[in-house]
């Protein structure tokens, strides 16, 4: 029996799936990924970025998006969700209906054990392509560790990271501290 050839989608037919779709899913080189749901670790540590960065960002020139904004690497291909994303100075976006941006200028991933080789490796590989990128932070929802990359003047990446509950991370570029202790806020001690 002949082997059928997979189908290849284009950028276009998954953007017309994806917007009628109730679930979502990322692509990349014609493939299209389902996305599986997240954990309560997972959802409460997004929830709390989200309302530490929202109460910073609120009256300046920044938007934060959770995790339903799909992110276009223009270079690559891949659409994608951040858990986390925060866009400055008149976002663009791929269309009219502003549901992909094109400018992220930070970036969150809440790493799980599904995630977190990808997160680390090809997904950051892909987002190091995007000009207005300056921070990609990973966050770990198993322990307290947040690692955090920076893209320096002349575009390497400088990388930190805390496990200290009591720490904090500043994010210069959209003039944001965060407090390691409020991102695993109802989170600490628990499984994930």
């Amino acid at each position: 029996m002949p082997i059928q050839p997979r189908h290849l989608y284009t950028a276009e037919e998954y953007l017309a799936l994806e917007r009628k779709s109730e679930t979502k899913s990322e692509f990349f080189g014609g493939e299209i990924f389902a996305m599986t749901g997240a954990s309560r670790a997972h959802n409460l540590i997004v929830a709390n970025i989200i309302a530490s960065l929202h109460g910073q960002l609120i009256k300046g020139p920044c938007e934060v998006y959770p995790g339903d904004m799909r992110v276009k690497v223009q270079q690559s291909g891949l659409y994608t969700y951040p858990d986390v994303t925060v866009a400055c100075e008149n976002p663009e976006f791929e269309d009219g209906r502003k549901d992909t941006l094109l400018t992220p200028v930070a970036i969150f991933e809440v790493l799980s054990k599904s995630t977190e080789s990808y997160d680390r490796g090809r997904k950051f590989e892909q987002y190091r392509m995007i000009e207005s990128l300056v921070d990609y932070l990973l966050v770990a929802q198993d322990r307290v560790h947040i690692e955090y990359y920076t893209r320096q003047s002349d575009n390497s990446w400088r990388f930190s990271e805390t496990k200290q509950l009591d720490g904090e991370i500043h994010i210069a570029s959209i003039g944001c501290k965060l407090p390691v202790e409020s991102i695993y806020e109802k989170v600490h001690g628990e499984n994930s």
